[in-house]
């Protein structure tokens, strides 16, 4: 499956293509029906399904200084996309250029002239152009050259499937919500670091992850599965998310120990999968009661795990 670049020439046998079009960041419910009605569409009439994301949000652009609040990276979205039947992700570059490009020269110059597009799936609330001038509506007023096909919001218990419903509950300790919502568990993926080593110290040595540009779930201890990403390996174990207060300096970092591994992680590149929150973060009088705790959450998260494939 092809990664494309929207200010690059659309190759050639992707002309004519139908696409996708939002942010589409988490994947979730919502986002799958868009990309579902692309592919159908595109396969009945015999064309390419692109599925297309903005790296970076267009709020990360306008807001630089709001928290972290990512559900996915480009990776996972690149792997999502092809697991949906996508032929290729087209990323929409949000710098300068593209925001202060209007809603005219956006449909017209964009989607029509450069890339080609035959069609264009979206949200029925999807909007684009300078100042979010283009809606739907103006989509439309371009059908002598572009179809277009909009979904319905995802409802689910009488609210739509959004990705601020699935922010919210990974704020809120409940990665079985977001898990729901999203057709699969939230995951952090990135390359291990060395840390100071304290949990080797302790018996518990875990691969230290930083969270970059993630959302950050409630800080505390989660039963998670683990994917070594060059073997496939797939691991269970616990894990710490946040500063951890038993130690100086605080430090944010995302610390999963794994039952059973001995391999040395340093280096690769990990997904680590948030199943169940098991506790809030705690400080400890003594490091033997944090041990102690430590292999209580262990044996929880052992029993929480026991029926997830490996």
């Amino acid at each position: 499956m092809r990664w494309l670049d929207h200010r690059d020439a659309m190759p050639a046998p992707l002309r004519g293509a139908i696409i996708a079009l939002g942010n589409f960041d988490g994947f979730h419910r919502g986002h799958q029906a868009v990309a579902g009605e692309a592919i159908r569409w595109a396969r009945a009439e015999g064309r390419p399904a692109i599925v297309a994301t903005f790296d970076p949000h267009p709020v990360r652009f306008f807001k630089p200084d709001v928290p972290p609040f990512r559900l996915t990276t480009l990776e996972q979205r690149h792997e999502l996309y092809l697991a949906a039947g996508a032929a290729a992700m087209l990323v929409f570059h949000f710098d300068t250029d593209l925001a202060g490009t209007s809603a005219d020269d956006f449909a017209s110059g964009i989607l029509l002239d450069h890339l080609g597009a035959h069609g264009v799936v979206t949200g029925e609330d999807f909007t684009y152009g300078r100042g979010a001038a283009g809606d739907v509506a103006h989509l439309r007023s371009y059908a002598d050259r572009l179809q277009v096909r909009t979904t319905g919001a995802v409802m689910d218990d009488g609210a739509p499937v959004s990705s601020s419903r699935i922010r919210a509950a990974l704020r809120a300790g409940d990665p079985q919500e977001a898990a729901r919502l999203l057709t699969r568990p939230f995951a952090i993926r990135g390359i291990v670091e060395h840390g100071d080593k304290r949990g080797r110290t302790i018996g518990y040595p875990t691969a230290n992850l930083a969270l970059e540009s993630y959302l950050r779930p409630a800080y505390g201890i989660y039963a998670v599965t683990g994917r070594i990403l060059a073997t496939g390996q797939l691991l269970r174990g616990a894990a710490n998310l946040g500063v951890r207060p038993q130690f100086e300096p605080p430090k944010e970092l995302l610390e999963p120990h794994f039952f059973d591994f001995t391999g040395d992680l340093y280096g690769q590149e990990i997904e680590v999968a948030f199943h169940h929150f098991l506790r809030a973060e705690a400080r400890f009088d003594t490091l033997e009661q944090l041990t102690q705790q430590m292999e209580r959450d262990c044996a929880k998260a052992r029993r929480l795990l026991s029926g997830v494939a490996q």
